[in-house]
């Protein structure tokens, strides 16, 4: 059966969308954890998000003319993000994942990205091995955190809104933290009004464009998070991502009364820096 590459289309959203929930509740009910979306409707809403984003870049396999996986590829700051990326369970064992992976990895050196980077589930060895014979490094073991809005309001910080003024000093604490910015998130996040930043005597320590599975924030200091994850209304999709090596802000989630739903994997290839601060990754890193 002959397997072909395109680039995907807003049309393509209805099928991509109900492989990508497919997909994604197969493997996690094989290894009983939740799915990553609750419904076919909300991850083909996701999908055709991304689809119509101009920072996104889609891609998706037919295998004899019909839709059985796709990749996106994140272009909205200097590293690259992967994901989601998925095939339909009828098709696998036929290198799909590969051919959609290398793909993107493609597309990444052509669009000379310093590097890029994914976040996988821990308890998925296939995708594990595929993405480290990519060349895929993997960087920080993840947490996803989960529960009830904590409310809780940290001495001496401030937490607000984020507006477009506040762009260049978010900026600043990201280069801080990962010698790199992510710009195009943060000013999306503003943009849908799900940014907050994190002041400390009027100074600016630390932003999140969503304390979300889908959101990422960065902070001068652990205490800094831990006022961004404290005045955070929700905790929406699955729940955000922590690093499992940060043990001061897991142990504090815990003491809050959020657990952890499931372990996941940060991996990277090219420009990575050890973190020189506190951090959130998203989903897509």
């Amino acid at each position: 059966m002959e397997v072909t590459l395109r680039p995907a289309n807003a049309e393509d959203a209805t099928r991509c969308g109900a492989i990508c929930y497919d997909a994604f509740k197969a493997i996690a009910e094989q290894h009983n954890f939740p799915a990553d979306f609750p419904s076919p409707e909300v991850a083909i809403e996701f999908l055709a998000g991304l689809l119509a984003h101009s920072g996104f870049y889609a891609v998706v396999t037919e295998l004899d003319g019909q839709v059985v996986g796709s990749n996106f590829l994140d272009e909205r700051s200097t590293v690259a993000g992967i994901g989601p990326i998925t095939v339909d369970p009828a098709a696998q064992n036929r290198a799909v994942g590969r051919q959609l992976m290398q793909h993107v990895l493609d597309r990444v050196t052509q669009q000379r990205f310093a590097g890029v980077r994914l976040v996988q589930a821990a308890y998925h060895s296939r995708s594990l091995s595929l993405y480290t014979r990519l060349g895929f490094v993997a960087r920080e073991p993840l947490s996803i955190m989960q529960g009830a809005p904590l409310a809780v309001q940290m001495p001496g910080y401030t937490v607000r809104p984020a507006t477009e003024r506040d762009l260049d000093a978010c900026n600043r604490v990201c280069w801080q933290v990962h010698g790199h910015d992510r710009r195009g998130e943060l000013l999306d996040a503003i943009t849908q009004s799900t940014a907050t930043i994190v002041e400390q005597e009027g100074r600016i320590c630390g932003y999140a464009t969503s304390i979300a599975f889908f959101g990422h924030a960065v902070g001068e200091t652990n205490d800094a998070l831990k006022a961004l994850i404290g005045a955070a209304p929700a905790f929406p999709g699955p729940g955000f991502l922590l690093p499992t090596r940060n043990a001061e802000l897991l142990r504090w989630c815990l003491d809050h009364g959020l657990r952890v739903v499931q372990p996941m994997t940060l991996m990277s290839v090219g420009l990575y820096n050890e973190p020189a601060g506190a951090f959130l990754p998203s989903i897509l890193y």
